[in-house]
């Protein structure tokens, strides 16, 4: 399904209700909606964001907004000499070595979190 007004669904399926669900990702907001064909579903997809959108506006709040993927990233000139010779050594880009490098440093930070909450 194509994104709606910037937004993008995620979907799966439902055995017990027999219906495809879906959730705007990238937000912390939930914006759910449901539909038992594709057409149901993309059109309860345009209402929910719709509606996100007019509740947001009728309470004087500024929508959350989808990431959009894109980071401004400054360092130092050895630390960008340091990231340049680690990406290399393993053929990548510099975009792709950060792109893994943070992604797993971010979701260990996370899962650390969550252990520190919920085991503290």
């Amino acid at each position: 399904m194509k994104a709606f007004k910037g937004y993008t669904p995620t979907i799966w399926f439902e055995n017990d209700d027999r219906l495809f669900h879906g959730v705007v990702e990238g937000i912390r907001d939930t914006v759910h909606f449901a539909g038992n064909s594709v057409d149901t579903l993309e059109e309860a997809f345009h209402d929910s964001v719709d509606a996100y959108l007019e509740a947001c506006a009728e309470d004087g709040v500024v929508p959350e907004r989808p990431y959009s993927g894109k980071l401004a990233f400054r360092t130092t000139p050895e630390h960008h000499r340091l990231i340049s010779e680690a990406a290399s050594a393993e053929a990548r880009s510099i975009n792709q070595w950060m792109d893994e490098v943070l992604e797993d440093a971010a979701r260990r930070t996370i899962l650390e979190g969550r252990q520190k909450i919920k085991f503290g």
